[in-house]
């Protein structure tokens, strides 16, 4: 009897260092999950925030090119109010949020308000 409740005391304690050392492993692995979501999200905002930084800077860059070296169709704006240039070839076109030329017919143009 004595050698049953070793023999079973003995499996008992080593049933809670299992259990013990099973929940630490879950929990390590969770935030190990945890942290690399969070870096993966910072990541990707960091990402986010150079794209619109690079469009910005490539739409203003457009603009004030395009301000020198072509005129600014003063009585017209496009479709959405935005400011209307006509190149060397007189040629009709706006600048996008990304720094694109964006072209457009005459008869699209609207009288500023």
């Amino acid at each position: 009897m004595l050698a049953y409740f070793i023999a079973t005391h003995s499996n008992i304690e080593t049933m809670k260092k299992f259990i013990g050392i099973s929940i630490l492993a879950l929990l390590a692995g969770i935030s190990s999950v945890n942290a690399q979501s969070t870096a993966s999200k910072v990541g990707t905002d960091v990402k986010n925030g150079a794209v619109k930084a690079g469009n910005k800077t490539a739409e203003i860059a457009s603009k004030g090119k395009s301000t020198v070296t072509d005129k600014v169709y003063k009585d017209k704006e496009g479709p959405n109010g935005e400011t209307i240039y006509i190149d060397k070839h007189s040629k009709y076109y706006w600048i996008d949020k990304k720094g694109h030329k964006v072209p457009i017919a005459k008869n699209k143009l609207q009288a500023k308000q």
